[in-house]
């Protein structure tokens, strides 16, 4: 009887932790959820909204809708639902793009065979999540031109602080009339790390296309292949970007079929000494303009003139470009270019300039003498110096960049181009 008699507490005990298991799921999921849409936004690249929002203890639904920051020309609309577990959720939903009408009048209708559904996983005890999306096939028609994908996947996994990406797409076609253009397929690695509101961060971007082709009735460039690495870097003092660009061949088999135009093709450099309280502070206005914004005027009027005080700020610290390699063979040219260098910007008295004027060719002006900086071309072929006006013998070209004027070994710039 006593057994009996303890099974009736046992079970309504277990009930209870199920019960208690199952809200606490659903609560740091919710609580996830609205973080990791916090940490999007602080970004200052997207608006990020949600439009629907049913938060319950076995399962969650809603609708979130993310958009550019600067402008509306689209939209994503993602659905979800949630399924609490003990000690997982799992989540599934659609993933529907939007054009606004202008965008959507100049590219015409999208036609694909379903609206693309993603699924995902959230561990309630690791805070870890896991989103999987598979791209159908879709084109897009206009006039005669036409954008088709064959279609792609992807995959997001991270925790708070520190998330990755990974996305494989198959072959794009452009096709324009006789021409068109072939790129993939194609890889993409990404990886991002961040303090609380974006304060810190850093990320890793590296793209992998197989092969790029153009075709034209009269000629076809092939690339093949096309590696491009980003790695931004926001600390206490500076934003720092490092970019490497490496590319395979270029091929013109119309003209040379057995010969490349150019191969391992390689550079290499580095913008810093962007002033990182300024990226902070522009990033904070930008979010503030957008939230004054309607759906037709998503930025209010006097935008930049509002903005040109931060924009000033961003290069108080006299910005840097490192170019620390370009490198690149052209058998069928015969030339090979080695080179380095690296530019500056003036700093001193920004406030004469005037960005909202930069339409203006005496506003360019003003910006171009704020340029110095020089370039070396080490063991330059014969052919250069000729081009360049100086003696046959020249083998190493000394590029100086003096207020924006270009002077080669000490002499101005020829006119290269009639």
């Amino acid at each position: 009887m006593r057994k009996e008699r303890l099974i009736v507490p046992v079970l309504a005990v277990i009930a209870v932790l199920w019960v208690a298991a199952q809200l606490l799921s659903s609560v740091l999921f919710e609580r996830s959820l609205r973080q990791a849409l916090d940490d999007l936004a602080a970004r200052g690249e997207w608006r990020v909204t949600r439009t629907e929002s049913d938060q319950g203890w076995l399962t969650s639904q809603g609708r979130l809708v993310l958009s550019p920051l600067l402008g509306r020309p689209w939209r994503l609309e993602l659905s979800y639902t949630a399924r609490h577990g003990l000690l997982s959720t799992d989540v599934e939903g659609t993933l529907l793009p939007r054009l606004d009408t202008v965008l959507q009048q100049a590219l015409g209708e999208v036609s694909a065979p379903s609206v693309p559904r993603w699924q995902g996983t959230y561990h309630t005890l690791s805070g870890h999540s896991e989103l999987r999306l598979a791209l159908a096939p879709f084109v897009i028609q206009q006039n005669g031109r036409e954008l088709a994908v064959r279609g792609g996947r992807l995959r997001l996994e991270g925790v708070y602080g520190d998330w990755r990406l990974r996305a494989l797409m198959d072959q794009l076609t452009i096709t324009d009339g006789p021409a068109e253009l072939r790129v993939g397929p194609s890889t993409l690695e990404s990886r991002y790390t961040y303090t609380e509101d974006a304060y810190h961060f850093t990320q890793y971007d590296s793209l992998h296309i197989e092969n790029v082709a153009l075709s034209y009735p009269a000629f076809d460039v092939q690339i093949a292949p096309l590696d491009v690495s980003s790695r931004m870097m926001l600390d206490e003092q500076e934003l720092r970007v490092k970019g490497e660009l490496h590319i395979g061949e270029v091929r013109v088999p119309s003209e040379a079929p057995d010969t490349p135009l150019l191969q391992n093709g390689h550079m290499e450099m580095e913008l810093s000494r962007i002033n990182a309280d300024a990226v902070r502070d522009t990033i904070r206005q930008l979010r503030q303009e957008a939230a004054w914004g309607d759906a037709r005027l998503p930025l209010a009027g006097g935008t930049l003139t509002r903005l040109q005080p931060d924009l000033r700020q961003l290069l108080s610290d006299s910005p840097r470009l490192d170019v620390s390699t370009i490198a690149v063979d052209s058998p069928l040219l015969g030339i090979r270019l080695d080179a380095d260098g690296a530019l500056f910007f003036d700093n001193r008295q920004l406030d004469k300039l005037d960005i909202t004027k930069l339409d203006e060719p005496e506003e360019q002006a003003r910006w171009r003498e704020r340029i110095d900086g020089d370039f070396t071309w080490h063991d330059a072929p014969t052919v250069a110096a000729l081009w360049l006006g100086l003696p046959l013998g020249t083998q190493e070209l000394a590029f100086d960049v003096v207020r924006g004027q270009w002077r080669v070994n000490g002499r101005p710039m020829p006119n290269l181009w009639p």
